[in-house]
């Protein structure tokens, strides 16, 4: 299976790439970012680009792929609708259309969230923001489906980029095992996340949508 996945940098991204790289069945994983990883494996390509709003110039190198898993996502704080649409909706959309016409039907799994608004009429900006995406995609020839993790523990020495969610996991990270034993319908895990990817780009799912407790079942 070769695999693309956007947002390796990222902590989701991270946990991913991790599963991608240590699974028998993954051939070859390409991971399309704005910078690079700074670490080799033989299964790991890269290309560095600094615009991922146009893949035009790249599409030669996107053909005959299995599976995307498109884990790139930025917090709303500070954003009005416009900017976040731009980097949530524009962005994921800028990927999935070159992919469903250079590679129909292929798997592509969306990193979206718990409370995700699918009506896209409701008060939560980011949600309906996300829900307008997760739309898109499923209306585009790909199998898509959309992951909405609740809260995520960080493992592998995975780690967040954004500060304010790195400090949360420093202060409250040795409390997240218990809670994922507790709320195991709110919590799943980055590594979790990544096998449930695998599984679903091997075998599919029974639903297009799926919370923390499907993820943790497959």
């Amino acid at each position: 299976m070769k695999v693309i996945l956007f947002g390796a940098t990222g902590m989701v991204g991270q946990g991913v790439l991790r599963e991608c790289l240590l699974d028998p069945d993954v051939e070859t994983v390409l991971c399309i970012g704005r910078s690079s990883l700074g670490r080799s494996d033989p299964k790991l390509k890269e290309i560095v680009r600094k615009d991922l709003y146009d893949l035009s110039p790249i599409a030669a190198e996107l053909k005959g792929y299995d599976a995307c898993f498109f884990c790139l996502g930025v917090s709303s704080a500070g954003m009005n609708e416009a900017e976040y649409r731009h980097v949530t909706f524009d962005l994921t959309l800028a990927a999935a259309e070159p992919l469903a016409r250079l590679n129909p039907r292929m798997t592509f799994i969306y990193v979206s969230g718990q409370g995700t608004d699918s009506s896209e009429r409701g008060r939560v900006m980011w949600a309906r923001v996300k829900g307008a995406t997760e739309n898109a995609l499923q209306a585009l020839p790909l199998q898509a489906y959309m992951f909405r993790p609740g809260i995520i523990q960080p493992l592998h020495g995975v780690r967040s980029k954004t500060p304010l969610y790195h400090a949360f996991y420093v202060v409250l990270g040795p409390l997240l095992g218990l809670a994922r034993w507790l709320f195991p319908r709110q919590v799943t895990t980055t590594a979790q996340v990544g096998k449930a990817m695998l599984a679903v780009a091997k075998r599919g799912a029974p639903v297009r949508l799926l919370e923390p407790p499907d993820i943790n079942r497959l």
